[in-house]
């Protein structure tokens, strides 16, 4: 047996999913004793190499997966979802590996969007439209409000909030 070379068991660090030993996912459930606290940690051990493998089998280079692995972890952790796992619907192995799979696509999304501009709307314009539609000398004998006004703007607001005895009424 090679160094690199793991053999599947359900040890800890082993490349192969452990068999799933209910008794454990139900006492991790359990809360906030310090026994629920030791067997989460058990079962984060257990299931880290495993799923860092298959990270990196989907395409992550080794940091990519170690950082993805890891922040898989804290979400699972952080939102709780080993309240969620029900021996009823399957294997927990099948529900590990449905949580990162969309947690990984979570990520992807995330890194496309930032990579199109992220949390920032772009807002597109046309320079010259804009320009034509307001250059001051397009209509340069009236206020600003009259220009607004003149060129069709709001005529709701022209009635309410403007002397309109003076200003053509457009519309």
């Amino acid at each position: 047996m090679s160094g690199t070379h793991r053999e599947a068991s359900s040890e800890p660090g082993s490349a192969q999913f452990a068999t799933t030993h209910w008794s454990v996912v139900l006492a991790a459930q359990q809360g906030d004793s310090l026994q629920a606290a030791e067997v989460l940690e058990k079962l984060c051990r257990t299931y880290w190499y495993p799923l860092y493998v298959f990270i990196r089998r989907s395409g992550h280079d080794e940091e990519t997966a170690k950082d993805l692995t890891q922040s898989f972890f804290e979400h699972f952790l952080e939102k709780n979802y080993l309240r969620q796992v029900d021996r009823e619907k399957g294997k927990f192995r099948s529900f590990l590996l449905a949580s990162v799979k969309h947690f990984l696509a979570n990520e992807r999304d995330r890194a496309n969007t930032s990579k199109r501009g992220g949390d920032y709307a772009f807002v597109p314009w046309d320079e010259a439209t804009l320009e034509t539609q307001i250059w001051p000398e397009a209509l340069p004998d009236l206020p600003a409000e009259n220009r607004f006004i003149e060129r069709g703007g709001a005529p709701d607001v022209q009635r309410r909030h403007f002397d309109v005895a003076n200003l053509p009424v457009h519309g």
